[in-house]
């Protein structure tokens, strides 16, 4: 596996408060990565660190072989749109497009052209009166208009609406598809990521809890119901990631590669916010086995 951002022992401290700890991960190249967690798990500061926006305090990160932010030629392979999908209000559309190339070596000025055409939007409208949405897809024109080779977005569709959000992500995968990006997109929306990712990325408390494809991470989960057992009962190769009882019952959440035979289960799939809530809830989680990332 090529990996465009890969962390060893990453944190970012602030003060006396760690914002990210102790996270090691490795992000593929040429998927659209869905990177999840609850809120504080790092995953804005992480983004940060591999922008070159922020200096790590510990471990190391590299990003396309190289440090985040260590040249101008390293900035340039990385397009970054943050999650307030800032803009000069006073400025327009079209000065946005001339200050991007102006700042970018390898600005396509006719790309980013045809998508605001393609998109409906008046150049010479100023920023400040574009609604949320307009206003996301101007920053994802920006971002794209730049030619990176890897894209990080921060949670850019938070504020919209379901149209804007859907609108948004179709036109995210079909810059990624048309131009080969490799793409990180931070968001808390499963129904999101479920539309638009093909990788997907678990982080909680700065950890790494489960990491792989999307298909496959949902042809090995399973949720089992029968009656009541003891976890440490089932077979070794069903790993449990989470569990539940009452008094007569047993439902478990397990990752496995093999068939599961017993008769006693009833045995169904799991939906992707299905998976993300067991990897994210903890307290369920406490205590069994961390989690490997899925090895091609």
């Amino acid at each position: 596996m090529t990996a465009v951002l890969q962390a060893r022992g990453l944190g970012k401290k602030y003060g006396k408060h760690w914002a990210l700890t102790d996270c090691t991960l490795d992000v593929p190249a040429g998927h659209v990565v869905g990177l999840v967690g609850p809120n504080g798990a790092g995953k804005t500061t992480l983004l940060n660190l591999a922008s070159g926006a922020l200096p790590p305090t510990s471990g190391t990160i590299t990003v396309l072989g190289g440090r985040p932010g260590a040249s101008t030629a390293q900035l340039a392979r990385v397009g970054f749109v943050a999650q307030d999908t800032p803009s000069y209000a006073s400025l327009s559309i079209a000065d946005h497009l001339t200050l991007g190339a102006r700042l970018n070596p390898g600005w396509d000025a006719e790309l980013a052209r045809q998508r605001i055409e393609r998109l409906g939007l008046d150049p010479a409208q100023r920023a400040g009166k574009l609604s949320g949405g307009q206003r996301a897809q101007l920053a994802l024109t920006l971002g794209i208009a730049k030619r990176p080779d890897l894209l990080l977005l921060d949670e850019p569709v938070a504020a919209l609406d379901p149209l804007a959000r859907r609108e948004f992500l179709q036109g995210l995968l079909e810059a990624a598809v048309e131009h080969e990006l490799s793409v990180v997109l931070s968001s808390h929306l499963v129904s999101d990521l479920e539309r638009a990712c093909d990788y997907l990325i678990v982080l909680v408390d700065s950890r790494v809890q489960v990491a792989g494809e999307v298909e496959e991470l949902l042809a090995t989960h399973h949720r089992l119901t029968g009656p009541r057992r003891d976890p440490e009962r089932l077979p070794a190769e069903q790993q449990v990631i989470s569990a539940s009882h009452t008094d007569r019952q047993s439902t478990f959440i397990v990752r496995t590669d093999t068939p599961i035979h017993d008769p006693a289960w009833t045995v169904s799939q799991l939906s992707l916010e299905d998976l993300v809530l067991a990897y994210m809830n903890t307290t369920a989680r406490a205590h069994y086995r961390p989690v490997l990332e899925v090895q091609r």
